[in-house]
């Protein structure tokens, strides 16, 4: 009869790289989550500076929209002061 006694090393081991294993998947879950909230902000940029030199050379009710969907600026006169400054 063979009797084979654990030792409490192999376990701190194993709870160890569980521990390592489960820090690691949370930051790189954390670094993906800040870079797809990066890229949201920088596309939203691009897309009013975008649509402001759009309306700078064709002054349409679609442009109008667009940016005051966006922007959250309701008047036309809003969205030209936003756009001035944007565009400078």
């Amino acid at each position: 009869m063979k009797f084979e006694l654990k030792t409490e090393k192999d376990n701190y081991s194993k709870s160890f790289l569980q521990f390592i294993s489960k820090v690691f998947f949370l930051t790189l879950i954390i670094i993906l989550c800040d870079v797809a909230l990066k890229l949201g902000i920088i596309s939203r940029n691009h897309q009013i500076e975008y649509n402001c030199r759009l309306l700078s050379v064709q002054k349409s009710k679609p442009h109008f929209k667009k940016l005051s969907r966006i922007s959250n600026l309701k008047s036309k006169q809003q969205i030209w002061e936003f756009c001035r400054e944007v565009i400078n």
